[in-house]
């Protein structure tokens, strides 16, 4: 008697379409809960627990994304696996990976902190077309004092996708008065172009939109008096990253 293989089912938060901020193109989003960094600016706390999302069968989510697979591929896109952390769910998000990819023929992006990239087998990162990868500063007590992580597994995990040839999208939040310090930007800077594999950075102004989460979910957000930055601000350190030969945007 054979015994069948359980399908993977996880946590997700929720699922939509987005078009430019996930990945290339118009594209199949799925939200997993769980995260294990606690980012001062994050603007999905609501997403942080896996108790925040419903149990969910990749069954499921594949069928969603299917129904909106004909328009994607007509419109460039593809799918990415955000959240949250999915890498907190592995099994689960190496499962939809495979399946967006080799059932669906869909281009398909990873949007991670890479706090927990160790967690990624080759088989899943084999599955990714794109790494949306995270660095969210390079001075290390800022980088504690902004998630409560370290930044070292991030860095092993970039290090990791280079030596693969892994396409990957840096993001960097531009917050200031914490993360736009130049030498801090230019770190940054000078570790991505080191990797051979960072064909765009995105650098990203720190925002409130999240903050009305927070205080539902009864929590301080503690950067509710920090301003965004101005469009000179964003400018120079698009710029400091081109020094570096770098794609900013």
């Amino acid at each position: 008697m054979t015994t069948a293989v359980p399908k993977a089912s996880g946590s997700v938060h929720s699922w939509d379409l987005s078009t430019g901020v996930d990945g290339p193109g118009t594209r199949f989003v799925a939200f997993l809960a769980g995260c294990p960094l606690n980012c001062l600016y994050c603007h999905n706390p609501d997403t942080r627990r896996l108790r925040n999302g419903r149990r969910t069968t990749a069954d499921e989510v594949v069928a969603e994304a299917a129904g909106y697979a004909a328009f994607i591929h007509a419109a460039g896109g593809g799918a990415t696996l955000s959240g949250g952390e999915p890498l907190l769910q592995p099994r689960f998000a190496g499962e939809l990976l495979h399946r967006f990819k080799h059932e669906l023929g869909l281009h398909t992006a990873l949007d991670t902190s890479g706090f927990l990239g160790a967690r990624a087998s080759d088989a899943l990162l084999a599955d990714t077309d794109l790494v949306l990868l995270d660095i969210k500063s390079w001075d290390r007590e800022l980088y504690r004092r902004l998630t409560g992580r370290r930044l070292e597994p991030t860095l092993d995990f970039a290090r990791r996708l280079a030596a693969l040839g892994k396409e990957v999208h840096l993001r960097f939040v531009l917050v200031p008065g914490l993360t736009d310090p130049p030498e801090n930007v230019a770190g940054v800077a000078a570790f991505a172009a080191g990797l051979g594999n960072v064909s765009r950075v995105d650098v990203l102004p720190f925002h409130k939109l999240g903050r009305a989460k927070w205080d539902a979910l009864g929590r301080e957000f503690t950067l509710a008096d920090t301003p965004a930055p101005t469009r000179e601000q964003v400018r120079a350190a698009c710029d400091a990253f081109a020094a570096h030969g770098l794609h900013a945007v």
